[in-house]
């Protein structure tokens, strides 16, 4: 299962931004079901990050998060609110 939450971060607060998302991946490296995590940063629009996570199952990820939440917490007002969690589709569908 792959977690992808997404950030909108003005330049001012890259480097604050950077280190606690350093902190989060380091909470999520001790969580049942990590597998591997990165921070990245969009070439095309700079203000864009993700916080990308890789874990055995969406069960793990959730609990992962209950656990990180306070560490999370600062980040909250730049977090873009949308899904997460998203499984890994092995075959694409048929298309009509």
């Amino acid at each position: 299962m792959l977690a992808i939450i997404r950030y909108s971060v003005p330049e001012g607060r890259t480097q604050e931004f950077a280190a606690q998302a350093g902190e989060i991946l380091a909470l999520f490296e001790g969580q049942q079901g990590y597998l591997r995590g990165q921070l990245a940063r969009s070439v095309d629009e700079p203000e864009l990050w993700a916080l990308v996570s890789e874990w055995e199952g969406a069960g793990f990820y959730r609990r992962a998060l209950s656990a990180a939440r306070m560490a999370m917490y600062p980040l909250m007002t730049l977090m873009i609110n949308e899904p997460s969690a998203f499984e890994k589709v092995d075959t694409l569908p048929a298309t009509g």
